[in-house]
């Protein structure tokens, strides 16, 4: 096969999910298809640097890269990419990041990560809460329209899960059987730090408390906090929420428990000072409203960090029992599962343990062998 993949995601500077998507099973794919003689194309942009380094890939990886000049560019790379991949002649188009314009000739896959793209245009201009902009709205206006239309048209779809998978195939209409669940995985450096000398470096460096409780500040923090308000004093000694986010603009909740004494929030860590957060923390609390997956809980289990979440969308799925759930909004509940893994050091151990057998289950390698298996399927 010669396949190709929009890899734009690894040349713009951007952090979180799809980003992390595309930097992981690439080079598992990579690996996997110079084994059985497959030749892979990559398609970037001129934006920012180039994230994968070509030197550690296979020979069988050819990279190209096409003139960023503007938000527009990425419009008309669209379409200058659809060309690029006719030249390459390529049987595969692979679009990762929930639209793609493909050859003709070529088989179109796209990967939605979730079904935000299908919902009406008035509700994702006006239901996200952001500050809104003519350039911003057109862009976002031409990505939905774009994303309906070419899902539409691809002969196959990939998804991150099974409950993503038949939440696009009905609110898109699709046929369930078109749509292929291919699960995220933690990274190869996602692991338990142990290192007590590492571990007291990023404390110091983050001016961190003795103990804390570690969240996303963009995952609903206003339930937790309304939950940590609820628990006994003695819990609460010695220890913070520890807030991180990869965008300046958290919810004013966040500023609110910081300046009440009850919370940090950290700027964009490193990646390993993440990694030795999750490692550190009493718990890793996720009561996201909204995952087509939810990597951080794997993250966090494969770092030996109890996990807390809401019972909504894949995450139950992902957390395969290996969690304390509760709704997003239940703050009751959500203090009750906190009282449970703070005053018990065996409750704590225990979800430990099925974290660590959960996260198990998870690798690139895996997902890299279903989305080939995914592409040979459309040319049979």
């Amino acid at each position: 096969m010669r396949i190709g993949i929009d890899v734009r995601y690894l040349s713009h500077g951007i952090v979180g999910g799809v980003n992390t998507y595309v930097r992981q099973f690439v080079p598992a794919l990579a690996e996997l298809a110079a084994q059985e003689q497959h030749q892979i194309f990559l398609y970037a942009d001129t934006k920012c640097p180039f994230e994968l380094d070509m030197d550690n890939l296979p020979d069988n990886v050819t990279a190209r890269f096409m003139t960023y000049q503007s938000a527009a560019s990425s419009v008309v790379i669209d379409w200058t990419m659809q060309r690029k991949m006719a030249q390459d002649r390529v049987d595969i188009a692979h679009f990762p990041a929930n639209y793609g314009v493909g050859p003709s000739g070529a088989r179109n896959i796209i990967t939605l990560h979730d079904s935000l793209t299908l919902l009406p245009l008035r509700e994702l201009l006006t239901g996200t809460g952001s500050k809104h902009s003519l350039k911003g709205d057109l862009m976002t206006t031409y990505f939905q329209l774009i994303s309906k239309t070419t899902a539409r048209r691809a002969d196959l779809l990939l998804t991150v899960s099974e409950h993503a998978r038949m939440d696009i195939a009905q609110r898109g209409g699709f046929d369930p059987n078109k749509i292929v669940a291919v699960p995220h995985a933690p990274g190869p450096d996602m692991r338990r730090i142990e290192d007590a000398c590492v571990l007291e470096d990023v404390r110091k460096r983050h001016q961190l408390p003795p103990r804390f409780v570690l969240a996303d500040g963009l995952k609903n923090p206003a339930v937790l906090v309304r939950a940590w308000r609820r628990l006994p004093a003695d819990l609460k000694e010695d220890r913070k929420i520890v807030f991180f986010s990869r965008r300046p603009d958290v919810l004013p909740i966040i500023p609110e428990a910081v300046d009440q004494g009850d919370a940090l929030l950290l700027q964009r860590p490193p990646r390993e000072d993440l990694i030795a957060l999750y490692s550190m923390a009493d718990a890793f609390v996720f009561p996201s409203w909204f995952e087509g997956f939810g990597l951080p809980v794997i993250e966090a289990m494969v770092c030996g960090a109890p996990v807390i979440a809401s019972d909504r969308y894949s995450i139950p799925e992902v957390c395969g029992g290996a969690a304390l759930l509760a709704d997003a909004e239940d703050d009751t509940t959500f203090a009750q599962h906190l009282t449970s893994v703070l005053g018990s050091l065996q409750e704590a151990q225990r979800l430990r343990s099925l974290g660590y057998a959960r996260a198990s289950e998870f690798s690139w390698h895996k997902s890299a062998q279903k989305i080939l298996h995914a592409y040979a399927s459309t040319l049979r």
